[in-house]
């Protein structure tokens, strides 16, 4: 007959095993800075027009969007207001936001004394936040806004965010419940 597995025989190497791979799992995030890409949610912005604004970015980065502001009262009828929406790709190129999308920001300010409202995404595999998006190397992701109601008739802005494949892969690991070993998930 067998005996049954000593406690450190159980645990003990996948216990080692996970030591030794968490310094490479910080290695692997910690080592570049993250950049931040601006942009200028408004009609004026030059990109929109060619229907291809599209902004890369790694896992990290940063993306900024601008709302439209305006320093010197103009009429309400001229002021640009959007609602920002996180769509699908048939909402991307529809430019329809029903089709699976929702709703991330609003431009609703052109006036603050503080300057133009700036909304921030970090693309980044996990979040600690329930309103927070998690985001894969190697996707795509889209934006649209539907122009305030009182707008209609203005142009469809949409971005295209594509996140750049990692040059290496992330190891979690984790000991399975009930004592059947080690289990490793690659994300890439």
């Amino acid at each position: 007959m067998f005996a049954a597995p000593t406690h450190m025989e159980r645990y003990g190497r996948p216990l080692l095993l996970l030591g030794l791979l968490l310094p490479l799992c910080a290695a692997v995030t910690d080592d570049r800075i993250s950049d931040r890409y601006g942009v200028y949610w408004n009609s004026s912005n030059p990109r929109f027009f060619r229907g291809d604004y599209i902004v890369e970015v790694a896992i990290n980065d940063y993306l900024d969007i601008y709302c439209p502001h305006y320093e010197v009262p103009e009429p309400v009828e001229r002021m640009e207001h959007y609602v920002l929406y996180m769509v699908n790709y048939d909402g991307y190129t529809s430019c329809d936001h029903h089709r699976k999308g929702f709703k991330r920001w609003e431009c609703n300010r052109p006036q603050s004394p503080s300057g133009p409202l700036k909304f921030s995404e970090k693309f980044q595999l996990f979040t600690p936040f329930s309103l927070g998006f998690e985001f894969r190397p190697g996707h795509e992701y889209y934006y649209i806004s539907s122009p305030h109601p009182n707008l209609a008739g203005k142009p469809c802005l949409k971005l295209k965010v594509y996140v750049k494949p990692t040059s290496s892969c992330l190891v979690i690991s984790s000991i399975a419940a009930g004592g059947d070993g080690l289990r490793l998930m690659w994300l890439c």
